[in-house]
């Protein structure tokens, strides 16, 4: 009987160590919620998920460990109808100290900076509907100045948002958070990006929806924020084609114009020294609906084919610089920006997106606005 005890324990001790799956843990101390009970939750794209709870004594510590998301997710600590929202990227062990009255808005958090950036967004939104609020119920002023008084607010925290964490953060879950912010007033709770409505807000979700491409592929929430870039773009503006009054007989089917552009970085690149490479000469505009789709096929093609010769070589028309920056920050290939549009005359260039396909001895040898069916075959005669 003592043997198999020993033996049930020496198996039980071995299943534990081969758990080998990533994990994460949240622990802390909430005071004043002696009885209560603490839930952990991760948030999927639709619904809550609950992961854990405890039943809090006096001294209100907790410990939580689960396995780490296969992509950055979050998750929620709610107790009593207060939530502390949390940003879990892979292992992270996460601290939080609060009070049980006060711990949607007054807590500390440690081990996470994305969880901290989120704390700083809250601690903003609340101070900003305090002030919305406080100008709606404010009897000397007249309509119109409660209008521009509470749009005039509002814009002032979307700037923030936008440069404090969509450009700065956007292939983080702080950056998914900004944009996903609202606020509540009297009339009740609204978005404050509403990318249907305006085109810059459509601007924000493409540039959150590119790097998240890029950096997390696999996440569902991916999927979501190409799917709402993508029909916000052509909702608010379609640049589907941007037709240029220029003759296309200025391009020669068999050589190449030089190239001198610069890059994010301010560094000019020049298409010539490429010379010896097969070269995608790509035109395109960034906030274009379909940018997202193409740069996915484009990162296939580059990551397949580069170590045998292939470049590529992709201009932006993109109006705005810092959209443009931000969209091509995680990519591995050549990503230059062009103003006045000389170059794109020079080949011609009538509708965008346009590529041509560059042998090696600096020779256009394809030209086409399709990046489906024959290109990859093309390229790989050429190598």
């Amino acid at each position: 009987m003592k043997r198999t005890y020993i033996a049930i324990c020496a198996a039980a001790i071995a299943l534990a160590s081969c758990d080998s799956t990533p994990k994460f843990s949240v622990e802390g101390t909430i005071s004043n919620a002696k009885d209560s009970t603490l839930y952990l939750f991760a948030i999927t794209k639709d619904k809550f998920v609950p992961v854990d709870s405890v039943k809090l004594d006096e001294e209100g510590d907790f410990r939580f460990k689960a396995d780490a998301p296969s992509s950055p997710d979050f998750y929620s600590l709610i107790m009593n109808n207060h939530r502390i929202d949390l940003a879990i990227d892979s292992t992270e062990a996460v601290k939080i100290s609060a009070d049980s009255k006060t711990m949607d808005t007054d807590y500390t958090v440690e081990g996470s900076a994305c969880s901290e950036r989120i704390r700083e967004m809250i601690i903003k939104r609340n101070e900003l509907e305090k002030k919305l609020i406080a100008i709606e119920e404010n009897s000397s002023l007249y309509p119109k100045e409660i209008t521009d008084s509470i749009t005039a607010l509002v814009n002032e925290h979307k700037d923030w948002l936008v440069n404090s964490y969509i450009r700065e953060h956007h292939s983080t879950l702080s950056g998914y958070y900004a944009l996903m912010q609202g606020v509540t007033d009297i009339s009740g709770t609204y978005s404050l990006f509403n990318p249907y409505k305006d085109r810059n807000d459509a601007k924000c979700y493409a540039t959150i929806a590119t790097s998240w491409q890029l950096n997390h592929p696999n996440s569902p929430r991916t999927h979501k924020l190409c799917d709402v870039a993508n029909k916000a773009m052509q909702h608010t503006a379609p640049v589907q084609e941007k037709v240029l009054e220029l003759d296309s007989e200025k391009i020669s089917e068999t050589g190449i114009i030089n190239i001198s552009l610069p890059d994010a970085s301010g560094k000019t690149q020049n298409i010539k020294d490429l010379k010896g490479k097969v070269v995608l000469l790509d035109f395109t505009m960034y906030s274009a609906s379909e940018s997202a789709e193409r740069t996915i096929k484009m990162r296939e093609l580059h990551d397949k084919y580069r170590s045998q010769g292939f470049e590529i070589y992709q201009i932006s028309l993109d109006d705005n610089l810092s959209f443009w920056k931000n969209a091509v920050d995680k990519l591995e290939w050549i990503c230059v920006h062009e103003t006045n549009g000389q170059v794109t005359a020079s080949y011609g260039v009538q509708k965008l997106p346009t590529f041509f396909l560059i042998n090696r001895a600096n020779e256009v040898v394809v030209r086409s606005d399709f990046m489906e069916g024959s290109l990859e075959d093309n390229i790989k005669k050429l190598l």
